[in-house]
């Protein structure tokens, strides 16, 4: 057989593997790169161009992907049954490659449809929120939401619903870090501009106390935020009827708010990838970067987050941190996991998933320069602790683990109010209060689950699209869904279940 179009995808011409565009059979010549294929190399996945040696660098990206466990023949199938992630040095070179921000000129930048709150908080959705202190008050935060549900907001048009966010965390003796995060999170919605008001339900007796996290938090109760406990209250009837009450005197104030023209230069957007393959870090992660850059140039913020998943690209990042102060920030969340992973008997370089392997993924190296490709080219301002508020514009990082929805969940609670989330697999992932925005790296992907994927950026792969094109396509996008139109996820109703607080820590 020949090749009568191209089959692969090269990223680099010092690379000695290529990606396959489609499955290529045994014996198929890869007439681009002089190579016959050895095996039968599935869609996504890696074949040699070049002889590699046991033990030499594989190189994709024009990085370090992994090492041969065996000599590795052209033509040969390159993946986990003869890559493995080994130590070797990378050289931080603290901002090395910071260069100015090209920005668009005030005049001329984008805007958007949102809502501004009396404080100056900008919005991009209006909902109410009943937030729990523990696991134990989850059920009649349910039970308060669900009243709203149906016909129930028929009157109230401009609000887009009531969603309890619950949580399995709170009690149990949680202490230190844990309680801190936990804290940090469920106030970091409480304050979250994409709510109009909160009810905040505890139970009582909780090592999460309402009260303490209150304080600790800086949050005052008022018209706009309601705290109170089932034991304090007189049990789960007497606190669902409260709750209801006090959300029905919330409505008519809520539905008040009018949308504006607000500068793009207060969108905070929070950047994901999860269920990935080999095409992620060639379409959807460069899309959303090149989309992440036009928002930093508008005057907004863009954030990069899943700590484990930047491992082995961190040194890409620190290049372009604005300072060695910021750049040290990301080098200690990574020693952090280093030390954690250990401490919990794993390691960092356990990674990629099945999913994600199956998909062509073959380490965390190669996973993680794919998922660095959604923080784009501009230069690294700050790097947050999970769900503190983020305060900087321009591209900044989030330390969050790498399960997605904690760590969408901690850049929500830092502020993000618009989401998008890379995936080639096909998630299927909400996160009210703020809109999330599904990427698919293929097409295949993307025809087969079109009612959950917002954008196709396997146009990419398929010659259809630039990098940049797909980037202004996914910007467009996210300035018409802070606008208010509906993402795929919100037009399922999905959302309510993806509130995931990271748990860190001793639980006693």
């Amino acid at each position: 057989m020949t090749e009568t179009q191209p089959t692969t995808i090269r990223l680099h011409n010092n690379d000695n593997v290529v990606v396959a565009r489609d499955e290529i059979a045994q014996g198929y010549n890869v007439a681009s790169e002089a190579v016959a294929a050895n095996a039968m190399i599935p869609a996504g996945h890696k074949i040699a161009t070049l002889a590699i040696a046991k033990d030499a660098p594989v190189r994709k990206y024009d990085q370090i992907i992994g090492f041969a466990t065996a000599d590795i023949k052209p033509g040969d199938h390159v993946h986990t049954h003869n890559v493995v992630v080994k130590d070797f040095d990378r050289d931080y070179m603290f901002g090395a490659d910071v260069t100015p921000v090209d920005y668009v000129p005030e005049h001329q930048r984008a805007t958007f449809q949102g809502i501004r709150r009396a404080d100056g908080r900008i919005a991009t959705r209006n909902y109410i929120g009943v937030l729990t202190s523990v696991n134990c008050s989850a059920t009649a935060a349910r039970m308060i939401a669900d009243a709203f549900r149906g016909d129930a907001l028929a009157d109230f048009p401009n609000v887009d619903g009531v969603v309890a966010l619950t949580h399995d965390y709170g009690c149990g003796g949680c202490a230190g870090i844990g309680l801190n995060y936990i804290q940090r999170t469920i106030s970091g919605y409480a304050k979250h501009p994409n709510f109009a008001a909160n009810l905040l339900v505890g139970l009582g007796c909780e090592a999460n106390q309402i009260g303490a996290m209150m304080e600790a938090e800086k949050l005052s109760a008022s018209d706009k935020l309601h705290a109170f406990t089932i034991q304090d209250t007189g049990g789960t009837e007497k606190t669902v009827a409260r709750g209801i009450g006090l959300i029905k005197e919330m409505l008519a104030d809520a539905n008040r708010v009018q949308r504006e023209t607000i500068p793009a230069s207060e969108l905070i957007l929070g950047m994901e990838c999860g269920g990935s393959d080999a095409y992620s870090g060639i379409s959807a992660n460069p899309g959303l970067g090149a989309a992440a850059d036009l928002l930093v140039r508008h005057g907004g913020t863009a954030c990069l987050a899943e700590t484990p998943e930047i491992y082995g690209a961190e040194h890409l990042l620190t290049r372009r941190a604005v300072s060695r102060e910021v750049g040290e920030k990301l080098v200690a969340h990574i020693k952090w996991w280093e030390n954690y992973t250990a401490a919990m008997g794993a390691e960092m370089n356990n990674n990629p998933s099945p999913g994600n392997k199956a998909g062509g993924l073959t380490t965390i190296l190669e996973k993680s320069l794919g998922a660095a490709a959604k923080g784009g080219t501009t230069n690294l301002v700050d790097v947050y602790p999970y769900a503190e508020k983020i305060t900087e514009k321009g591209f900044v990082f989030m330390d969050t683990p790498g399960y997605d929805p904690a760590s969408i969940t901690g850049m929500i609670a830092g502020g993000a109010n618009v989401a998008c989330f890379t995936t080639g697999r096909g998630s299927v992932f909400g996160s009210k209060p703020s809109p999330c925005l599904k990427l698919a790296t293929n097409t295949t992907m993307f025809d087969r689950m079109e009612g959950d994927m917002d954008i196709n950026c396997g146009q990419i792969v398929d010659g259809a699209a630039t990098i940049d094109e797909m980037g202004q396509q996914i910007f467009d996008l996210i300035l018409a869904t802070a606008s208010g139109a509906p993402s795929k996820s919100e037009a399922l109703g999905i959302g309510d279940d993806e509130f995931v607080p990271w748990t860190v820590g001793a639980i006693l």
